[in-house]
């Protein structure tokens, strides 16, 4: 009988042992999806900062270009041709 119990006393510790590391692999696979995301939102985060960092330095010509046309525009009529 001392046997038995022994066995059945090892199978139980055994049978927590595996739960344990299962438990620890799902862990394991939550981490690195998280990480993953970690490291896309980071980038996506550092490209979207780039950008507006861009749209701000960069010179609006259309202003320069609409100021001209419409300079341009008003030499080609005279005010009696208004309505």
């Amino acid at each position: 009988m001392d046997n038995v119990s022994k066995r059945v006393e090892e199978l139980i510790a055994e049978t927590k042992l595996n739960e344990l590391l299962r438990k620890k692999e799902e862990e394991k696979g939550k981490n690195i999806i998280v990480w993953v995301l970690a490291v896309l939102g980071a980038v996506a985060a550092v490209a979207g900062i780039a950008y507006a960092v861009y749209c701000f330095l960069t010179p609006d010509y259309l202003e320069d270009f609409e100021d001209d046309f419409d300079d341009d525009f008003d030499d080609y009529f005279s005010e009696d041709d208004q309505i």
